[in-house]
């Protein structure tokens, strides 16, 4: 049986097939041609509205309290405030050769099972963005 060769309707994720070739392969996810909705997205620390309000009061108020009331770094405030010195971190951050120092295989792996995992879950309750017509 191929992936070409799937029932309509039967919706099996994690079920190994065989292609026309020969090798197995674990059939698609559907929930891959989805976005995340803004609000289910777990990768996002800060709301379009909360960055508007630490831009309105970055300067007034110092940046630790900032951080503290909305729960993340002051590396992040500086960066949301002031963007010149985020475009600049970016650019020293290349030149020493990206992130890829900081990356880690089996950890990515990891994360990004996870991710599916809850993008799938999330893809059954119909709550991913533009599925079902919402």
């Amino acid at each position: 049986m191929s992936l070409f060769d799937v029932k309509e309707g039967v919706f099996e994720p994690n079920k190994v097939m065989e292609t026309k070739k020969g090798y197995k392969e674990k059939m698609p996810y559907k929930h891959i041609n989805y976005k995340l909705k803004s609000e289910n997205d777990r990768r996002i620390k800060l709301t379009k509205e909360e960055r508007q309000e630490i831009r309105d009061n970055y300067g007034k108020i110092s940046q630790r309290k900032l951080a503290s009331a909305y729960c993340v770094s002051r590396r992040l405030i500086q960066f949301i405030g002031d963007p010149e010195k985020h475009k600049h971190n970016l650019l020293m951050r290349a030149i020493r050769g990206g992130s890829k120092i900081y990356y880690k295989k089996s950890k990515h792996t990891i994360a990004m099972k996870k991710h599916r995992r809850y993008k799938q879950y999330l893809y059954l309750l119909g709550e991913l963005e533009g599925q079902n017509g919402k």
